[in-house]
């Protein structure tokens, strides 16, 4: 495991903040559209050495902290019958509607179609090498819903919330899945597992307090210490809740470029505090992207130790297609320099 990524997970006070970026392992990097010019999108998800393969790329490229199960958070709909394809954008088989929530598969018929990702995170964990912490993720009820009726997760959403109804009934099948998903990457070697429900914070702040929350609740006390959470877009009102507060069973949160990260690390007690460079600024030529890079860590510099505990140092949301690898080479670089 890496020791800087233990100790903010315990908020234990340290020079040096871990460093991992949401999507580290994609498109953007040279090793990734090699392994994918050989092999189809869901050979690199679903053949263990293959996905293991595609993780360890950033690893030994830009010296992470952190490795993260190489998968796609669309596997659950495909196990639960809705059929899945890349061409190269995903695309299900059907869309959910109020005639057919019925047609998925219970969680005991749909759990088969996950187990790959334990498999896959038990290979990555065999190739890490010593000091590197690994974890896994599944997609978040809210984002995986907006999928099913949607078959994206952007814009107004409109179909979705008109469906809102459906959420429950959906959830009922789902969060089961997700329980017993969660476990098999835990037991594959998994450190830590993030709900990563990029959607979640397009909705009313009210809303997802009712909706969202209690889905999350069933799997944070399932899995106490062991799960995070992050959606992109949340405000305060999003949080606004115990589950987000000290003594939550919620491991940690992940914070987009929205929020100010020295605001969040004064006022956020709860486990670790995951983010928040704009990802956007990595398009930048070399030296305003320093500038900027710099202007960014150094208002968390401020901070004393104690004050910026439980900071893993990483973007806002996840790396961007095209993002300039010499750029997140140079990020990785003035982190540790700042912060040594």
């Amino acid at each position: 495991m890496n020791e800087r990524f233990q100790n903010a997970l315990k908020r234990a006070p340290q020079a040096t903040p871990p460093i991992w970026f949401m999507r580290q392992a994609g498109r953007y990097h040279r090793h990734y559209r090699e392994l994918r010019a050989a092999h189809s999108f869901m050979d690199l998800c679903k053949k263990p050495e293959l996905a293991a393969e595609v993780a360890m790329g950033p690893i030994r490229d830009f010296d992470f902290d952190v490795a993260i199960l190489f998968s796609d958070l669309l596997f659950p709909l495909e196990a639960m019958g809705m059929g899945l394809s890349y061409d190269p954008a995903p695309a299900l088989g059907w869309h959910l509607d109020e005639t057919n929530v019925d047609r998925l598969r219970p969680p005991a018929e749909a759990l088969d179609g996950v187990r790959f990702q334990k498999e896959a995170v038990r290979a990555t964990r065999a190739r890490l090498p010593a000091g590197k912490s690994l974890i896994g993720f599944v997609g978040g009820p809210w984002t995986l819903f907006t999928y099913a009726v949607e078959n994206e997760h952007k814009g107004s959403m409109r179909k979705s919330k008109g469906l809102i109804r459906l959420f429950e009934p959906f959830c009922a099948k789902l969060v089961p899945l997700l329980r017993e998903n969660i476990q098999l990457q835990l037991e594959g070697g998994a450190e830590l597992v993030m709900i990563l429900d990029t959607s979640a914070g397009e909705l009313d702040p009210r809303v997802f307090r009712e909706r969202v929350v209690p889905q999350l609740e069933r799997l944070a006390r399932e899995f106490a210490g062991r799960v995070g959470y992050y959606t992109k877009g949340a405000g305060p009102g999003h949080l606004a809740h115990p589950l987000f507060r000290p003594g939550s069973p919620v491991a940690g949160l992940g914070f987009d470029h929205r929020w100010e990260m020295a605001d969040v690390l004064r006022g956020y007690g709860l486990g670790f505090n995951q983010g928040n460079f704009d990802q956007a600024m990595l398009f930048l030529p070399a030296e305003e992207f320093r500038a900027e890079a710099s202007r960014h860590l150094e208002a968390i510099a401020e901070l004393s130790p104690e004050e910026r505990a439980g900071w893993v140092c990483g973007l806002g949301h996840g790396v961007l297609p095209l993002t300039p690898e010499e750029n997140v080479r140079a990020f990785v670089t003035l982190a540790r320099e700042m912060f040594k």
